[in-house]
């Protein structure tokens, strides 16, 4: 079992979307890479520093890191700073937070596919690729949201929940 965190916007939508997938064992949403411990979910939307983030347990013998950031560049916008559909905030920075150094290689592969692109089309790289510093779960009423409340607001389109099938 492998886990990465994964900042794309709104959590409960990059949560719903990257749950459907062969491989994804487990996710939970919260808090990473911010300068405070544990926040609030009002802390954070008050630019407390932290960005909305998935974690992600995942199975690497059944979907690798490279095919996992494949999925998460479908449903982002890699030039926007601070910023996912209707959603702008630090908060909302775009982020892939990593605790282990060999997921390093995955990591530089799938971005590089990414930034060949955007450089073909005159737009910056703008997704932050670090060291996990800190994660701090949501509150339950996060987790799960969209399945809880399936009419909720999400950036992704609803399109892209089903695309395993």
């Amino acid at each position: 079992m492998q886990t990465i965190y994964l900042a794309g916007g709104c959590f409960w939508g990059l949560q719903k979307f990257l749950d459907q997938f062969d491989g994804i064992e487990e996710t939970e949403v919260g808090y990473a890479n911010g300068p405070t411990k544990n926040p609030s979910y009002e802390e954070v939307c008050k630019s407390s520093g932290h960005a909305e983030t998935v974690k992600v347990d995942f199975d690497e013998e059944k979907i690798s890191i490279d095919e996992l950031l494949k999925y998460y560049f479908m449903v982002i916008d890699p030039s926007s700073i601070n910023k996912q559909g209707n959603d702008v905030g630090v908060q909302y920075r775009t982020g892939i937070y990593y605790s282990e150094e060999g997921h390093i290689w995955g990591i530089s592969r799938a971005v590089s596919e990414i930034k060949k692109e955007l450089d073909n089309s005159g737009k910056p790289f703008n997704v932050e690729i670090k060291p996990l510093e800190n994660f701090y779960s949501a509150e339950e009423y996060h987790q799960k949201y969209l399945e809880k409340n399936p009419g909720g607001y999400c950036h992704i389109p609803g399109t892209m929940m089903n695309i395993a099938k």
